[in-house]
């Protein structure tokens, strides 16, 4: 390219630079005297114009405010008279009532409110269900039902609504029965009936019946009670809780809101011992 036509597009270059700063020098003018405002040639030519072809002039807000006086006319109607309202004190305690008082307010009723409702809600989960279910008086059903129905479990029946374990007590051991157990647990095993609680005394964990052995044998950590629910072994303080029963019309009823606790180390009123190998070890272990 010749040095005469880079002069030119040179140039050209900045004559159309010039013209794009002169648009926009032009463009910020009319922006600064705000946009849509009259030019002078506009204004010399509307003063030209005759009084009919003027734009009307505009009444200041004075003249208005004189206009609207002379329309009102004569004096104000004066208004009826009233008698006044009998003053009533205020209530102190509500006029010194302060923010502060009101949130401390709020706070205690709050925690009043939330403290009652779990004071209820404890009452409520420790209270017995009297209208069923574990906590109340159950009916097992017939006991001449209930005594095929052990003896097809092969020695122990459970009963889940009563989280009981329902055994036969026998006849024969009643004397030294009598020697240890009182009240309607002894009433339940003179009319030939033990009702244990599922719950080992140990640490509470449920007590199954080992068929084997004819024992209760704890998984957790091997306690072993005999079929009638006297301990035989392992760490547990005491024979198992037991029920206290009924018979009434026939049918076996269970009171499981009344808990008498199980016998002491060393009872054996029915002298049964283990009738073969047992489901778990004195370790607390389970057999393979």
């Amino acid at each position: 390219m010749s040095t005469a036509a880079v002069v030119i597009i040179v140039i050209a270059a900045l004559v159309v630079l010039a013209a794009i700063a002169f648009v926009t020098a032009a463009r910020r003018g009319d922006v600064r005297r705000g946009a849509g405002s009259l030019s002078r040639e506009t204004r010399r030519k509307d003063r030209s114009l005759p009084p009919d072809v003027a734009e009307e002039r505009v009444p200041t807000g004075r003249e208005i405010e004189r206009a609207a006086v002379s329309d009102r006319g004569g004096a104000l109607e004066p208004a009826p008279s009233l008698a006044p309202a009998p003053w009533v004190p205020p209530d102190q305690e509500t006029v010194g009532f302060t923010r502060r008082q009101f949130f401390n307010r709020s706070t205690v009723t709050l925690m009043s409110v939330g403290i009652g409702g779990f004071g209820l809600a404890c009452i409520a989960f420790l209270w017995p269900k009297l209208g069923g279910g574990f906590g109340s008086k159950i009916n097992a059903g017939k006991t001449d039902d209930l005594k095929g129905q052990i003896e097809g479990a092969k020695g122990a029946l459970y009963l889940a609504e009563a989280r009981t374990w329902l055994v036969q007590y026998p006849a024969g051991a009643l004397p030294k029965a009598q020697a240890v157990y009182k009240g309607a647990v002894l009433t339940g095993m003179e009319a030939g009936f033990v009702a244990l609680y599922q719950k080992c005394v140990h640490l509470g964990c449920r007590v199954p019946f080992c068929e084997s052995s004819r024992w209760f044998e704890c998984p957790c950590h091997g306690s072993q009670y005999n079929n009638v629910g006297e301990k035989k072994g392992g760490p547990a303080p005491r024979g198992l809780d037991r029920f206290a029963v009924a018979i009434t019309g026939g049918n076996l009823i269970i009171d499981t809101g009344s808990i008498s606790l199980g016998p002491p180390i060393g009872t054996n009123t029915t002298g049964q011992e283990a009738e073969g190998p047992h489901c778990i070890n004195i370790a607390g272990g389970s057999h393979a």
